[in-house]
């Protein structure tokens, strides 16, 4: 659940005259509509938004909302462009359409690893992005855990790094090996992802794994910064072979007309390119020498 804070002043625009009650979220309902793609699209499109609060973790300002339309209703995330904050690295303004580019190009790839999401240019704060919000089941097993360094990770997990975790000990950081977060590396290697932090990985309620927080991805120099090094130089599934040969062709197509609005020719081209060096490799990329492979903080 969201912390509570004040709203922000966005724009010129005013406060709320007074704090609404935050809804509480439901892990399975959240599931649920997450799921039901074609409803969820629909609602975040032409629902009503209502603002709750602001979560006070992100980095830009990210608005937890409820959405309703003709007795639909559901939750969900709304990040206006008028709050992000200028990056050195990424143009100005161009977040919110990075997160629905990232959206498009995971749900052709059919797996469906982020939640439904969509530009709305008509959101209390003016043009933004709206995600369905995917409530985390308490009762998943862990994505991630440290364990101790000796004789390499336990089986089922994969080593991601060492580090230090006070006092001079040492811990190994690791993933689970487990095929939905496999095809995930795999889309985040084709957004050229530069933010995959262990808090951006969700299990939802009905099994699923989701990725959230897509804003800083599509750039044209190679900037992978992932937890999901557990593959690395592994050879791609013959499942993830076959959706790359697929989605080579969609982004000369309709999947390209999709992404045209919300990225630039050179990232297009890019974004090909790496689909491509995926395909020639026929293996999991890996780390970089030219920029840091672990973001920060990890979790």
């Amino acid at each position: 659940m969201p912390a509570r804070e004040r709203l922000p002043t966005l724009n010129g625009e005013a406060q709320p005259p007074q704090e609404l009650a935050i809804p509480e979220a439901d892990p399975a309902a959240g599931a649920a509509l997450a799921a039901d793609v074609p409803t969820a699209l629909t609602l975040l499109r032409e629902g009503e938004l209502t603002v709750h609060g602001q979560l006070t973790d992100a980095s830009n300002a990210a608005l937890y909302c409820s959405v309703s339309l003709d007795g639909v209703s559901g939750l969900c995330v709304y990040k206006p462009v008028a709050g992000e904050r200028p990056l050195w690295d990424f143009p100005d303004g161009t977040l919110a359409g990075r997160e629905v580019a990232a959206y498009e190009l995971a749900a052709a790839t059919g797996w469906s690893p982020i939640p439904p999401t969509v530009l709305r240019e008509d959101g209390p704060y003016g043009s933004g992005m709206a995600q369905i919000w995917v409530e985390p089941d308490p009762q998943a097993p862990p994505l991630l855990d440290l364990q101790n360094p000796t004789g390499g990770p336990r089986p089922g997990w994969l080593p991601i790094v060492l580090g230090q975790v006070g006092e001079g000990r040492t811990a190994l950081l690791v993933h689970a090996d487990d095929q939905r977060l496999r095809r995930l590396a795999v889309v985040d290697a084709v957004l050229n992802n530069a933010d995959r932090k262990g808090g951006h990985l969700l299990s939802a309620a009905d099994g699923r794994i989701y990725g959230i927080d897509h804003g800083v991805t599509f750039a044209v120099p190679g900037k992978l910064r992932t937890l999901l090094w557990g593959w690395a130089r592994q050879p791609l599934t013959e499942e993830a072979a076959e959706m790359l040969r697929r989605l080579a062709g969609e982004l000369d197509g309709a999947l390209g007309a999709r992404l045209r609005p919300h990225l630039t020719a050179a990232e297009l081209t890019a974004t090909r390119e790496r689909v491509a060096e995926l395909l020639r490799t026929g293996r999991h990329p890996v780390p970089s020498d030219e920029w840091p492979s672990i973001p920060w903080p990890p979790v």
